[in-house]
């Protein structure tokens, strides 16, 4: 039997890092100062960018938009080795 009270993930992009880490099965307490923490922090920020920039070209919040083309791959953080075990715009 399916669980009813499921809440799917939202559609859209978000400004919550905890959200962005979630997607991969990260949390933020995973990341530290190694090379693959520094590199998802570094694609947190450029997913920001390209969140701020599309949200500003369509005049949508980010919970209405959604990644595509080249950013579509900032969606969800790139390195995953550090793990505990409606609108679209080709920006």
């Amino acid at each position: 039997m399916g669980n009813i009270n499921a809440v799917p993930e939202p559609l859209g992009e978000t400004t919550d890092v905890e959200v962005w880490l979630s997607r991969a099965g990260l949390k933020f307490a995973d990341l530290s100062h190694d090379v693959a923490s520094k590199a998802i922090r570094k694609q947190w920020r450029e997913y920001q960018a390209a969140v701020q920039k599309c949200c500003v070209a369509l005049h949508q919040p980010p919970e209405r938009v959604q990644l595509s083309g080249v950013y579509a791959k900032l969606r969800i953080p790139g390195d995953t080795s550090i793990a505990n075990d409606e609108n679209v715009l080709n920006l």
